[in-house]
């Protein structure tokens, strides 16, 4: 019986070497795209989510069309970032070991240019690349894409939705206008179908399922919170899944390192990712996160895009998007190769209109769901413990030296008293931190709901804060959680106190403490954005704010357990002092940093 590859027309050399990373059958993107795109005569469109094995779609009819024996750029790969830029490449590389003389570089920011430009010149014939790096080598003149055949666009609305619009004109501007293009993309808003058009000349089109909705395997839920409690509720919900191994998502660089100090501190494996790391701290964080030696990756949407790691459980969404699209890629880093998932969002009452919103976009409807109750917790942990007892693989051979001496040390104890005395080892911590636990879920708001849009809560009266005017709108690609992180990197004042956000076309309109707005003026005295001069003024349609919001409150409204340590698999150990009053965050003012081979425009 022959292998499925080779009857979609891929040759034993390839197939051979897709065989032994595991590729038995093709899925369903890779069934219906190979034999058109073998063709190597159409523009192509693929609609298709996350984790449905898109690389391979693609990457093996390039390796059939190209030829290896010449030594010069026949396809490019564009896609959004760093880690996708690494992943396609080392997949193709894999793909195509059996093949002789083939060569694929990545380019990417973020790593030495040099080492980029000496492997372009021994000779390539793929090369993937982030689009900032790729325009940073073409203004030095260091490749030549006159002969490139084929141009693939990896992840069309996420390069889309990171500003590289100009800077994909640009590249494309210097390959031959024969060439073919194929587009992949998770969703097909407007501006991918214009990309389409402009780049596309009647191409094919592939939608796996329906376009813009999610995967099927994924089970989607939502708590309903009150801001001040949303950070014990998100360590409950963890606390109630020993097994979790998860991506938390939040709005904001400043937020996302806030919650993942805290989680630290509180014992729990948890390590941030986000716009302000160097290359080589991401690459420390991403490590540890595939040996699953941390079991939460806090990240933001821009950081988190390409991900690829397998087995995640889970993907909690500790602020909901701004973009709708972008909760289809949150929630598509779970479930990935066939495989289940839970995606969880922690709103309050404000933002159930936010969720009908995307239960509409994505044809899937929520789940309510309810914040565990402190027993609830404490039981599903104790359960989490036995049953990790009764399947831990025991080595016999090593064991046994020690075995007279455990024996003896428990010569007064019944069996009964054994499994209750390891059993209270985690236990007793868990039952400490859990007494008397306040419920935190809130009754839905059904008049809450009707209000479709989400509002950044504040703290204070209504005379505590001043609206301030900012010439930065949404034609500068700006939505309002890249307003709030860009405004909070310039000034330093921590996100928690900022109010209301309004982003108009050209210019939008942020809600600061009194208090604070001295410090905003002063932080933008010579800041300029894309070569224009930013400037601030108090809103002219009255000092003071009009309209009132909720608290935001803390988000470590939650726990101090510093002197125990939560292990991969969920369990406490150690004694420890967890309340669930206190606690808080430090403010983080760092100043924004330009990383143009990786984004141009966002925050």
């Amino acid at each position: 019986m022959n292998n499925p590859f080779i009857e979609l027309g891929i040759r034993h050399d390839i197939v051979n070497a897709i065989t032994e990373l595991g590729f038995e059958n093709p899925t369903p993107i890779q069934e219906q795209s190979i034999p058109v795109l073998l063709t190597g005569s159409n523009d192509f469109v693929g609609l298709a989510q996350t984790g449905t094995g898109k690389t391979a779609a693609f990457g093996l009819p390039l390796l059939e069309l190209l030829d290896f024996e010449e030594n010069y750029p026949q396809a490019l790969v564009l896609c959004p970032t760093r880690e996708l830029c690494l992943q396609i490449t080392n997949d193709l590389k894999n793909y195509s070991k059996n093949l002789k003389n083939a060569n694929v570089v990545a380019v990417y920011g973020g790593a030495s240019i040099s080492d980029q430009l000496r492997q372009i010149k021994r000779g390539v014939q793929i090369v993937v690349a982030t689009p900032g790096r790729m325009l940073d080598i073409l203004d030095r003149k260091a490749i030549d894409f006159s002969q490139v055949q084929y141009v693939v666009l990896d992840e069309a609305d996420e390069m889309l939705n990171m500003g590289f619009q100009e800077d994909i004109d640009s590249i494309l501007s210097n390959t031959p206008e024969d060439k073919k293009t194929w587009l992949f993309s998770a969703t097909m808003p407007a501006e991918v179908r214009r990309i389409s058009k402009k780049y596309m000349t009647d191409p094919y089109e592939l939608t796996m399922g329906t376009k813009n909705t999610g995967n099927a395997n994924i089970e989607h839920e939502y708590y309903i919170v009150r801001a001040r409690d949303k950070y014990a509720a998100f360590k409950r919900i963890v606390d109630f899944n020993p097994e979790i191994f998860g991506i938390v998502f939040c709005r904001t660089k400043i937020e996302t390192q806030e919650i993942a100090e805290s989680l630290v501190k509180d014992g729990y494996n948890a390590d941030a990712l986000h716009g302000d790391l160097s290359q080589q701290q991401r690459d420390k964080v991403m490590k540890r996160y595939r040996e699953r030696s941390l079991q939460l990756l806090i990240a933001t949407d821009v950081a988190a895009r390409g991900i690829d790691v397998n087995d995640v459980t889970h993907v909690i969404n500790y602020s909901l998007p701004d973009e709708i699209e972008n909760y289809t890629h949150r929630s598509g880093r779970t479930a990935r190769a066939g495989k289940s998932g839970v995606s969880i969002s922690i709103v309050n009452s404000k933002e159930i209109g936010k969720i009908r919103q995307i239960e509409r976009v994505i044809g899937k409807k929520f789940i309510k769901g309810e914040i565990p109750t402190g027993f609830d917790v404490c039981e599903k942990q104790l359960f989490g413990l036995i049953h990790k007892v009764h399947n831990v693989e025991v080595n016999e051979q090593q064991i046994e030296q020690y075995l007279p001496r455990i024996m003896d040390e428990f010569a007064d104890l019944s069996k009964e008293d054994v499994i209750k005395r390891f059993a209270s080892i985690e236990f007793n911590s868990f039952l400490e931190y859990y007494k008397n636990a306040p419920d935190l879920n809130v009754p839905e708001d059904t008049r809450a709901s009707r209000d479709g849009g989400e509002k950044f809560p504040r703290t204070g009266n209504r005379s505590d804060f001043t609206r301030l005017f900012i010439n930065l709108g949404s034609v500068d690609g700006f939505s309002r959680g890249d307003i709030l992180g860009y405004f909070c990197n310039q000034t330093g004042i921590s996100g928690r106190t900022i109010g209301k956000i309004d982003v108009k076309g050209v210019y939008s309109f942020i809600e600061v403490a009194n208090g604070d707005v001295d410090t905003a003026f002063n932080a933008f005295k010579s800041v300029e954005n894309h070569g224009r001069q930013v400037r601030i003024e108090i809103s002219a349609d009255g000092d003071r704010v009009s309209n009132r919001g909720e608290g935001r409150g803390s988000f470590a409204g939650g726990s101090n357990y510093r002197s125990g340590r939560r292990e991969g698999g969920g369990g406490f150990r150690g004694n420890s002092d967890r309340n669930n009053n206190g606690g808080g965050f430090r403010d983080f003012s760092g100043k924004r940093r330009e990383d143009r081979g990786e984004r141009r425009k966002k925050y």
